[in-house]
């Protein structure tokens, strides 16, 4: 059995909720990552064959990509390769990434980009707002943009001026000044951003781009993408805690996600999805968070106040056919609430369950019948 944990943990009143959160895993005996999870070994006795995997830090997380029905080892190269591929274009803090020079065209605009316009946004001629960017970078920003809007705002791709502020990953983080958010907060808004094709309109100079809520996603559909072209049919993508299952097992069964009791010891199991075909991603205050006078900061900011979001939530976890959609899902129906997070689920046909601080679980209507959850718990 090959599971992939996350937390679960029984509710005050003593009924049993299931904590499903995704998190960063422990991909083999010598990594070990900040987070919660790991991956065991797959029961291969229908296959005849060990699923070959391949481990690596990528996109500044934790890549694993097991493939169960081929022994091509040249395919877990490939796709790590893609991933350092899409690096380049979607990184934020990579000076030689796509994105990076498009968020800083103002150091750029008056240098001559024509022998490397593959990889460098180039402004259309003709206007002094418009540039040129590739196909993959307006694919993904035009999903963000879409999202955008239908959360009036509760998540915006164009968060970057604060982002830059806050540094979760710092030896010793502290919350910014808050008279720096209040500065940066007017710059936070992708109103008036426009795409056609690969041409997009920026209306001031200031806007600039965070595509980490919805580029771990994307990357892993076009990872599917490559292997399912090359024949694959069963293998599982594991960017950093966002899974993404190709088909299911071998012999037509689905893959095992289990559910871990909340920062327990990773084998403390109590209860696993049935999951073929399907992606799953989480957003929770439990991923990139640190403590300061008493206070809990996580990393899912609001565009609106330049702070955490603090509305009863831990996580939401998405289940859906695309995983840009789940990661882009994940963190607006967080952003959203409860009560609304719900409603935009469902209005986005996926599956959800949202963990209130109570550790209740709230699903989606249909969840339960579309997702099998098996209690193994004591």
């Amino acid at each position: 059995m090959s599971t992939y944990f996350f937390h679960s943990k029984r509710s005050r009143s003593h009924s049993r909720f299931f904590y499903l959160i995704l998190c960063t895993v422990l991909v083999c005996p010598m990594l070990l990552f900040t987070g919660c999870g790991n991956i065991t070994d797959a029961d291969t006795s229908t296959t005849g064959n060990q699923p070959i995997s391949i481990s690596s830090i990528k996109l500044n997380t934790a890549v694993q990509i097991t493939i169960y029905d081929s022994q091509d080892k040249a395919l877990l190269d490939d796709c790590l390769a893609l991933c350092d591929k899409y690096e380049l274009v979607f990184s934020r803090t990579n000076e030689k990434s796509e994105l990076y020079k498009l968020n800083h065209r103002k150091d750029t605009s008056d240098k001559d980009t024509s022998t490397d316009r593959q990889t460098t946004p180039y402004p259309v001629s003709g206007t002094a707002d418009t540039w040129h960017i590739s196909e993959d970078l307006a694919s993904l920003l035009s999903e963000g943009l879409d999202i955008t809007r239908e959360s009036d705002g509760a998540f915006d791709i164009a968060i970057a001026p604060l982002t830059s502020l806050w540094d979760f990953t710092a030896e010793d983080p502290k919350a910014p000044d808050d008279a720096d958010i209040q500065k940066v907060l007017p710059l936070c808004s992708s109103d008036g951003v426009t795409i056609d094709g690969q041409d997009i309109t920026l209306p001031s100079d200031d806007i600039q781009f965070d595509v980490g809520a919805i580029a771990k996603g994307y990357i892993a559909d076009r990872l599917k993408d490559f292997l399912v072209k090359k024949g694959v049919n069963s293998a599982i993508i594991n960017l950093g805690g966002n899974v993404l299952c190709i088909g299911s097992k071998p012999d037509g069964t689905p893959f095992k996600i289990g559910i871990q009791k909340p920062f327990a010891d990773r084998n403390e199991t109590e209860a696993v999805m049935d999951i073929a075909g399907k992606s799953v991603v989480s957003s929770g205050i439990y991923e990139r968070c640190f403590k300061q006078d008493g206070k809990l900061y996580h990393h899912i900011l609001n565009p609106q106040t330049g702070y955490p979001y603090d509305n009863g939530l831990i996580s939401v976890t998405i289940i859906s056919d695309q995983s840009v959609d789940g990661d882009a899902l994940s963190t607006t129906c967080f952003a959203l609430g409860l009560e609304d997070g719900l409603k935009f689920a469902e209005k986005k046909g996926v599956q959800a369950v949202f963990i209130t601080e109570d550790y209740e679980l709230h699903y989606t209507d249909g969840f339960q019948d579309e997702i099998r959850v098996t209690d193994v718990g004591s």
